[in-house]
C-alpha cells in the first residue's frame, strides 16, 4: 500500500521540555550518590520529569529518540562541567560541585550557567578555535539559551536543505513537458519497489491511454496492477472533485480497483473526502509529498556533501 501521508515535521513535538531542564533533571536524579549506569540513568530522568508516552516516542528522522537523547547530552555537558563523573564506562555519579550547581540553579542550567563555569568555558574555547587565523570565538553569558542539542541542530539544518530542494524540485517538474513529469512520478513508484526488482512501472500517455498515465505491475504476470494520473499544474490551480471522479471512472473501465494521482499542485478538500467515501482505493499525493518522495528515493536528487559525526571509542580505552 502507498502512502500518502505527509511526512512529520521532526521538530520537538508540544510539551517537550526545553533543552536546560533535562540538564537540572539529570543532577536531581545523579543527587542521590548513587553510581547510575547510563540507560537507568536516561530512564530515571524521563520519570522524573513526568514525560508522557507521546513524548518519550518522538523521534528524529534518523530515528534516535530525542528525550533520551538531551538526556545524553545533559550527561556530557555536565562532565565536562565538572559536575558529574564517570567513575567506570557509561556510569556516573554526581561531584561535590554538581551538588552545589543543583542547589543553585534547581529547575534549569541554561548556556550562560555553563558557560560561566571557567572548565567548562575553556572547553569550548578551545573546541571553537579558529585554526586558520589563530584566535578563538570569544563567548559571553548573556547567550541566548539553547533549546537544542548538537544532534537537533544537524538535523534541523539538514531539514532546511531538504525543504530548500522539495521547493525547487517542485518548480522543475511545472516546468518540464507532460511526458517528462509522467515518467518521472512512474519513476519514482518504480523506485518505491512497486513494479518489483525488475522495475515494472512504465508510462503509457497518448490520446489512447484510457484516461491514465502510467501503470505499475505488481507481478511478472500484470496479474495484479496500479494505475497513474499525473496532472502537471500550476501553482494555485488546485486539483478538484471532478478530475478524481473522472480517473476513478477510467479505472472502472480497465477493472481496476486502485490508483495513484499525482500532481504538482495540491487537492481541494472536496477532492480528498470523495476519494475515502468511494471503494476504490485511491492514493492522492500532492507537489509537495511528491518532492519528499524524490527526495528520500533519490529521484532527481543528488547527494551534495557527507558530513560524519565521530565519538570515542570506548573499547579502544578499555
Amino acid at each position: 500500500m502507498i502512502d500518502s501521508t505527509p511526512t512529520q515535521a521532526h521538530t520537538p513535538i508540544p510539551g517537550m521540555p526545553r533543552f536546560p531542564l533535562f540538564r537540572a533533571a539529570t543532577l536531581q536524579v545523579l543527587s542521590d550518590g548513587q553510581v547510575w549506569a547510563r540507560r537507568q540513568l536516561e530512564a530515571a530522568v524521563l520519570d522524573a520529569m513526568q514525560l508522557s508516552e507521546e513524548i518519550r516516542a518522538d523521534r528524529f528522522k534518523s530515528g534516535g529518540q530525542r528525550a533520551n537523547n538531551r538526556v545524553g547530552w545533559s550527561i556530557s555537558m555536565l562532565q565536562r562541567a565538572g559536575a558529574a563523573e564517570r567513575p567506570e564506562r557509561a556510569h556516573f555519579h554526581i561531584t561535590e560541585f554538581g551538588r552545589e550547581l543543583l542547589a543553585q540553579h534547581p529547575m534549569e542550567i541554561t548556556d550562560a550557567t555553563l558557560r560561566s563555569i571557567p572548565v567548562f568555558r575553556d572547553y569550548v574555547v578551545q573546541r571553537d578555535e579558529k585554526r586558520d587565523v589563530g584566535t578563538v570565538t570569544e563567548l559571553s553569558p548573556s547567550e541566548p539559551v539553547a533549546d537544542e542539542d548538537p544532534t537537533e541542530l544537524i538535523e534541523a539544518g539538514v531539514q532546511a536543505f531538504a525543504a530548500e530542494a522539495v521547493v525547487d524540485l517542485i518548480r522543475r517538474l511545472r516546468e518540464q513537458h507532460p511526458d517528462f513529469f509522467e515518467q518521472a512520478v512512474v519513476d519514482v513508484l518504480n523506485k518505491m519497489g512497486y513494479g518489483g526488482t525488475e522495475h515494472r512501472g512504465r508510462r503509457l500517455g497518448g490520446s489512447g491511454d484510457g484516461g491514465v498515465d502510467g501503470v505499475i505491475d505488481q507481478d511478472a504476470l500484470g496479474l495484479s496492477q496500479i494505475y497513474v494520473q499525473a496532472k502537471r499544474y500550476g501553482d494555485g490551480n488546485t486539483v478538484q472533485r471532478p478530475e478524481i471522479q473522472g480517473f476513478v471512472g477510467a479505472l472502472a473501465g480497465k477493472g481496476a480497483s486502485q490508483g495513484v494521482f499525482v500532481t504538482t499542485s495540491l487537492f481541494s478538500k472536496g477532492a480528498r473526502e470523495y476519494v475515502e467515501q468511494i471503494p476504490t482505493r485511491i492514493v492522492l499525493i500532492d507537489g509537495p509529498r511528491l518532492a519528499e518522495l524524490m527526495i528520500r528515493y533519490r529521484v532527481g536528487v543528488q547527494i551534495k556533501r557527507t558530513y560524519e559525526v565521530v565519538e570515542v571509542d570506548e573499547d579502544y580505552f578499555e
